[in-house]
């Protein structure tokens, strides 16, 4: 879709869903048949001949292509902290520049009751949006032409319409840190969250405690002395993006308190050149007063290497099962908490 397409559906705001061209231009893509996908992270990405970054390109792909996600092996990338690649039936990228997605479009809901709503997360690569009540608000919106959610954000559907194919559509928009952008997306595209999977993990655990590693860029989960959890995170670097020693986005080392979670936020920080503005952050636990959080991530696949703007970034699977296991817990439709008080999960930030 290209801008002048892009302002012309965007200024009908999808009216009364009588648009055939709005309904050829946001079907959702053929993606390739696979149980595994991977979507391309970054523009010009090379396809290599062998799990090596030295061996001979034999392909180039573009941001946002989607390729069947074969197997993972180690390679070589010298100087490099990770040597992982992705096999593609057309060779070999470096998982670093691969999302690991999926592709399950879900039977839509076709009615909601007044007043309700419910969260859903995107369950395929990519959905395109329109925007339902221009002109865009949000920096990340003014700065595209082709707004899309990604597979793991998660979104609050308030609305749901049958267009004249008999498509459902639903509008879908941020409860929390928005800057006021609503969205019509293809209601195939999201899996809605149901209540009882974000009710809490073994609440009655004592001594709970999460424990994020810097020099090992991984977070345990303990109850008492055992371990329960263990995955890789990325976290805030001691680093800028010059390479100059900077504690500007460091994660903060020491002993904290979660004092807010939130089932999905807006995040926005930082400046231009050095920013980032990012909707649909799904499962959100914060532990530090700066706002720094433990959070799915959609944007890398670099787990295992400081990353992040402070916070600790972490797989959709990994954030989520963090978030119901410690405490508070949080109700379904506010899907957000706040702690007056010392008594929810402790988190130690280490580099020892």
């Amino acid at each position: 879709m290209n801008r002048r397409e892009f302002l012309r559906i965007a200024a009908l705001g999808l009216g009364g869903l009588a648009l055939n061209p709005l309904h050829s231009l946001l079907q959702l893509p053929e993606f390739p048949e696979s149980s595994r996908l991977g979507r391309i992270l970054s523009d010009q990405t090379v396809v290599k001949a062998r799990a090596d970054i030295d061996s001979a390109d034999v392909g180039l792909l573009n941001e946002d292509a989607v390729v069947p996600w074969l197997r993972e092996v180690t390679g070589s990338r010298p100087l490099w902290d990770q040597q992982r690649f992705v096999e593609t039936p057309d060779g070999y990228v470096y998982a670093a520049n691969l999302q690991p997605v999926e592709n399950r479009p879900n039977r839509p809901q076709t009615s909601l009751a007044e007043g309700s709503g419910f969260w859903v997360e995107v369950s395929v690569p990519y959905v395109d949006l329109v925007l339902a009540n221009p002109p865009a608000r949000s920096p990340w919106m003014k700065h595209t032409t082709r707004p899309r959610l990604y597979y793991s954000q998660i979104m609050w559907v308030d609305q749901i319409k049958t267009d004249e194919q008999k498509q459902v559509w639903y509008r879908v928009k941020e409860k929390y840190g928005t800057f006021g952008d609503i969205f019509w997306a293809r209601g195939e595209a999201f899996r809605p969250i149901q209540a009882d999977e974000i009710t809490p993990i073994n609440p009655d655990a004592q001594d709970k405690l999460v424990v994020v590693d810097l020099n090992h860029q991984t977070m345990s989960c303990f109850e008492g002395d055992h371990e329960v959890y263990f995955c890789t995170v990325s976290t805030g670097g001691k680093y800028d993006a010059q390479g100059n020693p900077s504690e500007k986005w460091a994660t903060p080392v020491g002993k904290h308190t979660i004092w807010r979670k939130l089932v999905s936020v807006h995040m926005t920080g930082g400046t231009t050149g050095g920013g980032y503005d990012l909707p649909g952050i799904g499962w959100t636990t914060l532990f530090s007063s700066n706002g720094v959080a433990v959070h799915s991530t959609f944007w890398h696949n670099s787990y295992g290497i400081p990353r992040s703007h402070g916070c600790v970034n972490a797989r959709p699977e990994d954030a989520r099962w963090v978030f119901r296991w410690t405490m508070p817990d949080v109700p379904y439709e506010d899907g957000d908490v706040t702690v007056a008080g010392m008594t929810s999960t402790k988190v130690l930030v280490r580099e020892d």
